[in-house]
């Protein structure tokens, strides 16, 4: 019998849908990146999380899988709605350093957070500012087929020319229409246009400009995605990803001027992850409440338990955090880790027939949760369920264990997660204590480690180290 279909809930219809990929054995993935303006929270690492989760699956299934992530280091300004100031410009005068500094700053620290959270790197990433020429094409595309129009140097999409434009966002125009302020900018024919290129801007002095028919200027957010994604990708591929947050503004315009430069369909199936909440809503770098990698390791975490908390609750549910739920977090990866170390050091027997039978069975229940929109729950409970089957061996565990790490990502160790040359030089010395048996040595130096936040493990095979929760 065929394993279940793989079904994903797609936001395009609101319904779980059976995914077929536009090719055979290929699929492709657009996930909108970061803004690299500021150290990424861990509300935006938990999207990231369930996009990499979904990369594995698909790889795992089978599929040839070209996962493309934008870095935005132009052209989004503080409102998604086309108002205040490049994000880029405000970080540039709070850092005193370049637009260009800051952007590659904050995206190399971007990319140790994923590092440290074992996500791997999309196979693609591509920068705003190295596809200006992508998104200029795009624009003049837009404008000989009437989409778009120019006021003063400014283009805008005009969203009356896209009739299904209220159709993704669920959006009612109307109230809308009703209910807005005066608009900021006087150069829009309707408030729901939003700008596709600025040469004009209220904000004279950007910094990051280019040369366009349009006049000298920038590229709004919106554009970017839909020029580096098709560039990519091409004009219909199968998946893309981002936060719920995107979907009434940023998904709603990158659909409206995708679909109407190219005519048809753009992207089959629509994933988006909910927000992660304190316990006083949604976290938000303007308020000043956010919670980074760094925060978590401040408070002596290993960021890979967050990992295994955002496994806990599946990707289209909130996820509520307290350093409660990511300290039971820590303790269950941290079981799981030690069981893994203990098998591996221990001689284990070969594999039975009923070690077989029930591999085959966890094995097409872990498959069939991920299969039902990336239930990560699910799957976690069936390889607990695995770990505590008493009628199977432990080298039947461990082999399931590994096997659905592959999906899970949780126990690499992350490069990023590394000892000091001085706390290296601790443990070896505690070694050489407990070789010549000076207990009491090999305990102070034991304790000096964890007042580091090292928590030592010995074991047949040697001393193995881990991060204080």
């Amino acid at each position: 019998m065929s394993p279940p279909p793989i079904r994903f809930f797609n936001t395009l219809s609101r319904a779980v849908e059976t995914f077929t990929p536009l090719r055979v054995g290929a699929v492709g993935i657009y996930c909108c990146g970061p803004t690299v303006y500021h150290y990424a929270h861990i509300g935006n690492l938990r999207t990231y999380v369930f996009e990499d989760v979904l990369r594995r699956f698909l790889e795992s299934e089978g599929f040839k899988v070209t996962h493309v992530m934008n870095i935005t280091d132009v052209g989004h300004l503080e409102s998604d709605a086309d108002e205040g100031e490049d994000k880029m410009i405000l970080a540039a005068r709070r850092e005193q350093k370049s637009p260009w500094d800051i952007a590659r700053f904050f995206e190399d620290a971007f990319f140790a957070d994923t590092a440290a959270l074992n996500l791997r790197r999309p196979t693609i990433v591509c920068r705003a500012t190295d596809h200006i020429a992508q998104m200029i094409t795009f624009v003049k595309a837009l404008e000989e087929k009437g989409m778009a129009y120019s006021v003063e140097g400014n283009v805008y999409f005009d969203t009356t020319k896209f009739l299904t434009y209220a159709d993704f966002g669920r959006l009612d125009l109307a109230a809308m229409q009703e209910h807005a302020r005066v608009d900021k900018d006087p150069r829009k024919r309707s408030p729901q246009d939003f700008v596709l290129w600025f040469s004009q801007s209220k904000y004279p002095n950007q910094i990051m400009k280019w040369d366009s028919p349009w006049g000298v200027g920038f590229p709004g957010w919106h554009i970017e995605c839909s020029a580096m994604a098709s560039h990519y990708l091409g004009a219909r591929f199968d998946i893309h990803c981002g936060g719920i947050d995107h979907i009434p503004v940023h998904h709603t315009n990158e659909i409206a001027q995708s679909e109407g430069r190219f005519g048809d369909k753009w992207v089959n199936y629509w994933l988006h992850g909910e927000f992660l909440v304190l316990d006083k809503g949604k976290m938000s770098k303007s308020k000043g409440d956010t919670l980074t990698i760094e925060t978590l390791r401040e408070h002596g975490y290993n960021p890979m338990g967050f990992r295994y908390l955002c496994l806990t609750t599946h990707y289209r549910g909130p996820l509520k955090f307290s350093y409660e739920s990511l300290e039971s977090a820590c303790n269950a990866l941290e079981t799981l880790r030690n069981k893994k170390a203990d098998w591996e050091s221990a001689p284990l027997p070969s594999l039975t027939e009923k070690d077989h039978a029930a591999l085959d069975v966890y094995r097409g229940q872990f498959r069939d949760a991920l299969a039902e929109d990336l239930n990560t729950p699910v799957a976690l409970s069936v390889l607990w369920t695995c770990l505590r089957d008493e009628k199977i061996s432990d080298a039947a565990k461990l082999v399931f264990l590994k096997e659905s790490d592959v999906i899970l990502g949780l126990l690499k160790q992350p490069e990023s997660l590394s000892l000091t040359a001085e706390q290296e030089n601790l443990i070896t010395e505690r070694e050489k204590a407990r070789a010549a048996k000076d207990w009491s040595r090999a305990d102070e130096l034991r304790q000096s480690l964890e007042a580091q936040g090292i928590i030592l493990k010995d074991r047949a095979t040697g001393t193995d180290w881990f991060v204080k929760r």
